[in-house]
């Protein structure tokens, strides 16, 4: 019994070592926008070294988790797509220039 007990947590432990956090997947995720395998290749090699250099915050990790959801590689060469993909500032709307 402590031997599966001791076998499980170690598993767990490597199970959540693998795990990537959203501002990584995000960056992951611009690289698959990118033109041809070369330039996707050295993308995924710098988004590699970045998540082991920076720490990204409970708040940056929020952010990339919404910009996940509404990042496109469609729209990525629009400012709306670029925004989206957390690449520019959010559009301006009607809403904010009215404050």
């Amino acid at each position: 019994m402590r031997t599966l007990l001791i076998t499980a947590s170690l598993a767990a432990v490597f199970a959540f070592a693998g795990c990537k956090g959203n501002c990584q997947q995000l960056s992951e995720k611009l690289c698959d926008c990118a033109v041809n395998s070369n330039d996707k290749n050295l993308c995924l090699q710098n988004a590699s070294a970045r998540a082991n250099n920076v720490v990204p915050t409970s708040t940056d990790e929020a952010t990339c988790q919404a910009l996940l959801k509404t990042c496109d590689c469609r729209l990525v060469d629009t400012a709306t797509g670029k925004a989206n993909c957390g690449l520019a500032r959010p559009l301006a709307t009607e809403a904010d220039a009215g404050q």
